[in-house]
């Protein structure tokens, strides 16, 4: 499963949770332009920034708005939708933030299986949010279900322990982060506020390799 805390897919999941029918993933701004071209609905973040000539960014507030409704956006953004194609051979991709992590951990369990969690990061490095978020689910598997965690990958183990030492004051942890700190300065602290809010959707998104929709409605389990 792909992780983008800030915003990717809190915004896919926002999408899918007002009635987005489904989201065409793509690398790149010239793969967007064909499909706007065609009269697809587009959205294309770079650097945190709405890229212009499309029709918004990947802040979860643009997908909110009725007229998206039953509709198929294309999206491109600067770090997840690369992670999304990465993966898309995979048996099952889904996506998750804390926006959905309820649901995610239902899904998750439901589906028995060993789990992989791809934190899309920022230019292909290191994401303190989305490895933190990969501790939070990770801790909920552990403690909500029998799971029957067993592993010695490192960076599990180190996600975990850092979403133990934070957990009761994640949006203070994160004000040094750099991601934090550049969206910050696009004024964007109305989304940061959103995307680390638990259990505002009830949709886990699945992508399918060429489109991602809602894969099922779980039964929340929170905390």
């Amino acid at each position: 499963m792909v992780i983008d805390v800030f915003r990717a897919t809190s915004a896919i999941i926002t999408a899918l949770q007002y009635g987005v029918k489904e989201i065409i993933p793509v690398k790149d701004i010239e793969d967007a332009l064909e499909y706007k071209a065609k009269g697809y609905i587009t959205a294309a973040e770079r650097k945190g920034e709405v890229v212009e000539g499309f029709d918004f960014g990947n802040s979860p507030f643009a997908f909110m708005k009725p007229e998206l409704i039953g509709e198929t956006v294309v999206l491109t953004t600067s770090n997840c939708t690369m992670a999304m194609l990465q993966v898309k051979h995979a048996k099952k991709v889904f996506a998750g933030a804390f926006t959905n992590i309820s649901a995610l951990a239902e899904m998750l369990y439901r589906e028995n299986e060993d789990v992989l969690l791809l934190c899309a990061g920022w230019k292909n490095k290191f994401s303190i949010e989305d490895s933190l978020f990969a501790g939070a689910l990770t801790n909920r598997l552990l403690n909500n279900y029998d799971f029957g965690f067993d592993s010695d990958c490192d960076s599990a183990l180190s996600s975990l322990t850092l979403y133990h030492s934070v957990k009761d004051n994640i949006p203070e942890f994160l004000r040094k982060s750099s991601h934090r700190q550049r969206l910050g300065h696009l004024n964007l602290e109305k989304d940061i506020e959103y995307c680390l809010k638990k259990d505002q959707a009830t949709v886990v998104p699945q992508f399918d390799g060429h489109a991602i929709r809602v894969a099922e409605v779980a039964v929340l389990n929170p905390e």
